[in-house]
């Protein structure tokens, strides 16, 4: 069965935020639709591993931030490739509480405050019908997953329902030396990010999306 027939449902991405106590935490998802008009109720999509789901059990209540195109592309790779458990994901960029959800600071294309009513149980997923509570105003075109792979060029999460594992390629045998000008594309193992430089990367960079120091690199064999 060819399962990329699926990429070709639309999907948005978004940052999901509950308060652990008085600890916030979050993270990315790309799952989430409308299903009643009236008292909107929508659901949303969360991996059983994902400790942002243990803190929507205990609390009920969320948010969920719209990723526009123009966001902050760091905010994915901080949000959705660590977890909460062990990392602030809200260190660099500060939050707002609206109606007791924390709200990670930035550009959105708009937010949703939710009440959590029912949880799904789907194998490796729990589906998390909530009743829609506020929303706050925000700008910009909202970011589809198609935009996020083909502009963005990143990579699905573990946790995501759309993961699917690459094929791993191999790396090269020996680096680029130090006074190589040729342009080369190197992608970070963690995000997925592609980047084209000349030469080797840098010693200090990091990747733009999830801030992977470059030992996370590898270079693409054309």
């Amino acid at each position: 069965m060819d399962i990329t027939v699926l990429f070709k449902l639309t999907y948005g991405l978004y940052v999901v935020g509950a308060f652990d106590g008085e600890r916030p935490v979050g993270c990315i998802i790309n799952t989430c639709f409308q299903v009643t008009s009236q008292n909107p109720i929508l659901a949303i999509s969360l991996n059983k591993n994902n400790y942002t789901l243990e803190a929507i059990r205990k609390t009920k209540r969320f948010s969920l931030s719209i990723l526009a195109e123009d966001s902050d592309a760091t905010v994915i790779g901080g949000f959705g490739f660590r977890s909460s458990r062990d990392a602030d994901k809200y260190e660099d960029y500060g939050y707002d509480t609206v109606e007791g959800a924390p709200l990670v600071k930035g550009k959105f294309a708009g937010r949703l405050i939710l009440d959590a009513l029912n949880f799904v149980d789907n194998e490796t997923h729990v589906v998390v019908l909530a009743r829609l509570v506020d929303t706050v105003a925000g700008e910009g075109t909202p970011m589809t997953y198609d935009y996020y792979h083909r502009v963005i060029k990143g990579k699905a999460p573990k946790n995501a329902p759309t993961y699917v594992a690459e094929d791993v390629k191999p790396k090269e045998e020996k680096p680029a030396p130090s006074t190589d000008t040729t342009k080369h594309r190197y992608q970070c193992i963690v995000c997925g990010h592609i980047v084209e430089a000349e030469g080797n990367l840098p010693e200090d960079y990091r990747c733009p999306l999830c801030k992977a120091s470059k030992d996370k690199f590898e270079r693409v064999v054309e």
